[in-house]
């Protein structure tokens, strides 16, 4: 079972931000569970070096720390994401809980609405140590017409597409690592080696290097 922690940056329950990643929990596919954190409005403001956190900053810490991905969506509020997603990340950061973790976010704003808030939100992840799955950032634009009374995205394509990015997160999560080159490669590569058609692989390379006089 895939473990993903759902974030809103906006602090209203019914914002589309919200109703799309309240869809994605109550609709996880078979082998995800999603769970939506709605204690954003609760979180105090970060006080650094807080040594004994408030009881809302530990139970965002012990959740993040039983996700295995976080998936973000945020507003964008003068240019950037909004000071209660940071405050939030803030805590976060400071208690090291996003080291190493896969993070992606989801924006449901039409192209150009907020770009600035997408990038807040990556160069903050990145200074926190997480691991953007850039392939599970998606864009899945709506309207306020999309949600329905139950506070939830009600059209069937787009209710699908939330779906997709889910799994496409857990694919993400499952794509091996790319193999790090070794010292000797990354060299290799700046001054090649060329190698001796006529090499004996019995020679020994002392041979090539010192030869006794004959």
């Amino acid at each position: 079972m895939t473990r993903i922690l759902l974030i809103s940056g906006h602090t209203r329950a019914d914002a589309l931000h919200t109703a799309a990643l309240r869809t994605a929990a109550r609709h996880a596919p078979a082998g995800i569970s999603a769970s939506l954190y709605d204690g954003l409005r609760d979180l105090p403001a970060f006080v650094p070096g807080e040594y004994d956190p408030p009881d809302p900053v530990s139970f965002l810490r012990l959740q993040v720390s039983a996700a295995d991905a976080v998936l973000f969506s945020t507003p964008e509020f003068a240019g950037s994401m909004p000071g209660s997603l940071k405050n939030l990340l803030d805590w976060l950061v400071d208690g090291g809980d996003l080291t190493g973790k896969p993070a992606a976010w989801l924006s449901v704003a039409a192209p150009g609405q907020d770009e600035g808030a997408c990038t807040a939100l990556e160069v903050v992840l990145g200074h926190a140590g997480a691991k953007v799955l850039h392939p599970a950032c998606v864009r899945i634009p709506l309207t306020p017409s999309a949600m329905d009374d139950t506070g939830t995205i009600g059209d069937p394509q787009l209710h699908q597409a939330l779906l997709d990015l889910l799994q496409t997160l857990v694919r993400a999560l499952a794509a091996p690592r790319p193999r790090a080159q070794p010292s000797w490669q990354a060299v290799s590569s700046l001054y090649p080696v060329v190698q001796r058609n006529d090499a004996s692989p019995l020679r020994s390379w002392r041979a090539e290097i010192w030869r006794p006089s004959e």
